[in-house]
């Protein structure tokens, strides 16, 4: 059975172990040009330093009408690559494999950056529409082509950035989901309808920049777990695989289901640990999957791991709240391997707030992260 110090081969690429770090916005660190600022550089390599083997950067916007505010962090425009290469330069440093999520937000689109457009006319989340009723537009076959170019355009500048490779934003509601989504596509063209014209949004965008990036880039999909069931999000994770995806992520989507949150008996994984659970059963042998949600504690990480549930875990708040857990974890494995040359690490557990104190307009009050910096 793997180990979660062992390395993995994600592609082509070796990374060094089997912990990694799940992109999670940080919405007051750039500035209105999008462009990557020193707090994003020591934010990224203080988890390299701790031992994280890969580091997913926040979700990073294609354009600038498809962010969560006027402050998201992007890779529009070339200017935004040289910020970028600092935070690749960084944490390679530290022996971290480093991937960037690329994202446009679609209809859920700030309305102080642009307009809500995505596959199809529908009502814009309240969130997003500021209370007022209002429908997306649908996006016409020249948009859509022009947004993957954009994602292709995006991939490029990370890579010229020194990044390993990119993940697509596939999940969460935003715009590849929403092409995913029966909910939010009602297209009969060939975007809509099948399964396989659903997933041809991202799978078009995924070939296009193998064609660009080369055989040895990383390609990864964050994508849903069940969009409306599993076994649906499976055949569309297949076309992202046959497309050229080398990595998946798996996490939660547009689909409303019973509490997530939930376990079933004898597993001591929530429902969407289960989704990249149910995933890894599938892909199997085929490409690496990994699984998100909770997990604040070593014992879960190794559970996951060491019974070859998943092939990588994705911490989120755990590491937000202490990126020493990577340390812990690390050592916790390597003690009950019988090492006995490596000691326990201490670290500061994710106090698992109701709402996350990390997230917009509560930055910094995060308090294990307080207790930390005492």
């Amino acid at each position: 059975m793997p180990k979660v110090y062992d390395p993995i081969i994600i592609n082509k690429t070796t990374v060094k172990n089997r912990l990694t770090m799940a992109p999670t916005v940080k919405f007051d660190f750039a500035g209105a040009d999008g462009k990557a600022t020193q707090k994003h550089i020591d934010h990224y390599r203080e988890r390299a330093e701790h031992g994280c083997g890969l580091i997913c950067v926040e979700a990073t916007a294609v354009t600038p009408d498809g962010r969560f505010g006027p402050i998201h962090m992007g890779l529009w425009d070339d200017s935004q690559i040289e910020g970028h290469k600092q935070i690749v330069d960084a944490c390679h440093k530290y022996g971290a494999t480093m991937l960037i999520q690329l994202n446009h937000t679609g209809i859920t689109s700030n309305p102080e950056c642009g307009e809500a457009i995505g596959p199809s006319a529908v009502p814009v989340p309240a969130y997003a529409s500021g209370g007022v009723e209002k429908l997306s537009r649908a996006m016409t076959l020249d948009e859509i082509h022009n947004m993957q170019n954009s994602f292709v355009a995006a991939a490029l500048r990370a890579q010229k950035a020194g990044y390993d490779g990119v993940q697509l934003h596939g999940c969460h509601g935003y715009l590849i989901n929403q092409f995913v989504s029966k909910k939010t596509n009602l297209r009969t063209d060939e975007y809509g309808g099948s399964d396989q014209n659903r997933a041809r949004f991202a799978s078009e965008i995924i070939r296009a920049i193998r064609e660009k990036c080369g055989a040895d880039f990383i390609i990864s999909v964050r994508t849903t777990g069940i969009e409306p069931d599993i076994a649906t999000a499976i055949n569309i994770a297949e076309e992202y695989v046959k497309a050229g995806c080398n990595y998946l992520q798996v996490s939660t989507g547009i689909e409303e289901w019973k509490d997530p949150t939930l376990k079933e008996e004898g597993e001591p994984y929530n429902l969407i640990c289960k989704l990249g659970v149910r995933f890894h059963e599938h892909f199997k042998g085929r490409i690496p999957v990994s699984c998100v949600n909770s997990i604040f504690e070593p014992k879960l990480a190794i559970h996951l791991i060491e019974n070859d549930l998943v092939d990588t875990i994705d911490f989120g708040r755990a590491i937000l709240a202490d990126p020493a857990i990577c340390e812990a974890t690390l050592a916790e494995s390597k003690i009950a391997a019988g090492d006995s040359t490596v000691s326990p690490v201490p670290f500061i557990k994710c106090f698992n707030c109701p709402r996350c104190q990390y997230g917009p307009g509560m930055p910094h009050k995060c308090p294990a992260k307080l207790k930390k910096d005492k």
